[in-house]
């Protein structure tokens, strides 16, 4: 989606032109206000006097419009626009303002329309679903218009519009349809003004209508205290690094972070607050996401991690749905509320095809009692954690196989591969075929090492169950040296990308073997050749390294997995380089990132195309990434724990920071002209 305005808030957004309008558009450029994965406004477009006016101005605040004019006749009046969206609302507030020294009248109406469509319909994937019972309807209200969907008997949906003053008149806007003009004849004294208050509230099928939001200078007022409380709280990033870029990115990344929040219940019914994935088409729970994300800001912002864990654990999986892929004490992947994933028409309504979620979840707990010093959190999850741990070793297939493995789910709608790298071909050979059967792929099996281990401290120090710490104990040695057996190949003193089904090595060169350096499953020597392999030109860019490395078969720089560069991947092998004491390599791979966070007003895209800096000075962006990010958002904070760990943040990591402003610079030169 790209939007030239988006407003975020608490799970709900505004995707919208510079004008502050909505078309009802579709596919890479929809646009609408969205809450639990549905469109409650599809149209919003303003007119004065008959015609559309002409922008002057736009910010995220609003904007300034008036109606056509000349040098020699300058226009009447001008339109001050406020917006703003609360939770399960926008706002909305125009100021006409008189130009002239005789009294006007202003004709402004507004169209608007609610198709209440599925997020997975408005995607670009020419996919249709059918709706049988489906039922729109509009009615006039005293002060505005109310919009209704109903299918059969078991969804509805509505969005009310409400005015201050009154429309003087409403009419349909089309033959047949459900949209609405909305029409207000506004007196404007000499140099005068006339106000127009605005509000659109959603009610999502299942969902408590939301209170009144105020005005757009409410709205925003309160939300800059809720985000300045989570970007300014302590630790401060600033407080951390000399290095001035870094805390510019890892501030950005907070304020992304706040508003990335959306409210969840967790075990007992209490409000949390988790990081959804990302904007636009995932602003919900998903557990490798919030996983990751909360691992990243844990030294920073330990709440964050608390609520995440809490929230998984409150959707962790009970019994056994193969439709959804659930499997008791595993965790979930995806939770979505929209019609489509109600009706069974996309499984992922609660959906728990991820291989890698429960091991991290097992990792984050443990992580979070380390951090904090309190263990209070992984005592009340226990139960949660055993089940965890559990439906590794059966259904995951720890036990049985050896590995954590997985088989494709597209067949019936679901992910072709569950781990993080889960779009179709993503897990290939190094000839381009695609990897089939019962796939292991080689971080998650550095996730189950790590969680065994770390569950194993909890078990021991924890939970007071020294039995259970020494299974797990022995279980992670087991699989550490089985994982060095099977997955390491001597040719080229590189870890496989993944084992297929018949257990032969899919030998792929990959991003995915940095997170092992984190993890911790490598021996000494191997870690050293894996983190110096990844420095080399075809799998670092200047900006970071590639999910692939560039040369091999399947290599492509514009695509999603096989050959792209994702911040967050990359988050994860600093980490490990920190780790493994690879000091000079985890700061070369942190600089190229934060020149690439410079690049993009301090905020790094979910992921960037392929291409390095000898192809072009700044990153190539890639054409369908989200933005804001959440994993991505959290990464300048990764970058700052493994600089610190290295204790090279006091020492200037940035090592060519005047280059970065100078490529700053140039970007900003080559924009202007």
């Amino acid at each position: 989606m790209t939007a030239d305005r988006l407003l975020v808030n608490s799970g709900t957004f505004a995707a919208m032109t510079s004008h502050g309008d909505i078309h009802g558009t579709r596919g890479t450029s929809t646009d609408g206000l969205f809450i639990r994965d549905a469109r409650h406004l599809s149209r919003w477009l303003l007119t004065a006097d008959g015609a559309a006016p002409t922008l002057l101005t736009s910010s995220e605040d609003g904007c300034v419009l008036t109606p056509a004019g000349t040098r020699d006749h300058p226009p009447a009046y001008t339109l001050f626009r406020e917006q703003a969206v609360a939770p399960g609302a926008l706002t909305e507030h125009i100021r006409l303002v008189s130009n002239r020294g005789e009294p006007t009248v202003v004709e402004v109406e507004l169209q608007v329309d609610a198709d209440f469509a599925d997020q997975f319909e408005l995607r670009a994937d020419h996919r249709t679903y059918e709706k049988p019972g489906a039922h729109h309807t509009a009615h006039n209200t005293p002060d505005g218009v109310a919009f209704h969907y109903r299918r059969g008997e078991t969804w509805s949906s509505r969005t009310a519009v409400t005015a201050s003053p009154p429309p003087h008149r409403t009419r349909p806007a089309d033959e047949g349809g459900t949209a609405r003009v909305l029409v207000w004849r506004l007196a404007l004294p000499a140099h005068g003004t006339a106000d127009l208050a605005l509000t659109a509230r959603a009610v999502p099928h299942d969902a408590p209508e939301p209170p009144l939001p105020g005005t757009p200078a409410t709205v925003r007022n309160r939300q800059e205290a809720d985000t300045g409380g989570f970007v300014h709280a302590r630790p401060r990033p600033r407080d951390l690094t000399s290095w001035e870029e870094l805390a510019r990115a890892c501030e950005q990344g907070l304020a992304d972070l706040a508003k990335l929040r959306i409210p969840f219940a967790g075990p007992d019914g209490e409000a949390l607050r988790v990081p959804a994935a990302g904007i636009p088409w995932f602003l919900s729970l998903f557990g490798r996401d919030s996983l990751l994300t909360s691992l990243f800001a844990l030294p920073y912002r330990p709440g964050q991690a608390a609520d995440t864990l809490l929230a998984l654990a409150a959707t962790q999986g009970t019994r056994n749905d193969p439709a959804r892929l659930e499997q008791p004490g595993r965790i979930v992947h995806e939770v979505r509320y929209g019609e489509l994933a109600h009706f069974g028409q996309v499984p992922y309504g609660r959906y728990y095809g991820s291989v890698d979620a429960t091991p991290l979840f097992l990792v984050l707990l443990e992580a979070h009692a380390a951090v904090t010093g309190d263990p209070a959190l992984a005592r009340r999850l226990e139960p949660q954690a055993r089940a965890a741990v559990e439906w590794m070793f059966r259904d995951g297939g720890l036990g049985e196989n050896g590995y954590l493995r997985y088989t494709s789910d597209a067949a019936r709608g679901g992910l072709a591969n569950q781990n993080w790298k889960d779009s179709p071909g993503a897990v290939c050979f190094s000839d381009g075929r695609q990897a089939e059967g019962a796939l292991a792929v080689s971080e998650v099996q550095g996730y189950a090492y790590d969680a065994l281990v770390r569950t194993a401290r909890l078990a021991r120090t924890v939970w007071e169950d020294p039995r259970e710490a020494d299974r797990l104990d022995e279980a992670a040695a087991d699989l550490r040296a089985r994982f060095r057996r099977d997955f390491w190949m001597p040719a080229h003193a590189f870890p496989a990308l993944a084992l297929d089904g018949r257990d032969r090595q899919v030998d792929t060169l990959a991003s995915d073997a940095g997170h092992l350096l984190w993890s911790g499953i490598l021996g000494p020597e191997e870690e050293l050749a894996v983190g110096h392999r990844l420095l080399r030109p075809d799998f670092f860019s200047g900006f970071g390294i590639r999910t692939l490395a560039a040369g091999q078969a399947p290599y492509h720089p514009l695509s999603y997995h096989r050959g792209s560069i994702w911040p967050h991947d990359n988050a994860v092998i600093v980490l490990g380089l920190a780790r493994c004491g690879l000091v000079e390599q985890a700061g070369t791979v942190a600089r190229g990132l934060i020149r690439a966070a410079a690049l993009h007003d301090w905020r790094l895209p979910e992921v960037m195309a392929g291409y390095g800096r000898d192809d072009h000075p700044a990153p190539v962006p890639y054409p369908h990434s989200s933005s804001p990010q959440a994993w991505a958002a959290a990464t300048p904070l990764a970058l700052l724990t493994a600089l610190r760990e290295t204790a090279t943040a006091s020492a200037d990591p940035s090592g060519d920071v005047e280059d970065t402003r100078r490529h700053t610079d140039g970007h900003r030169e080559n924009a202007a002209r």
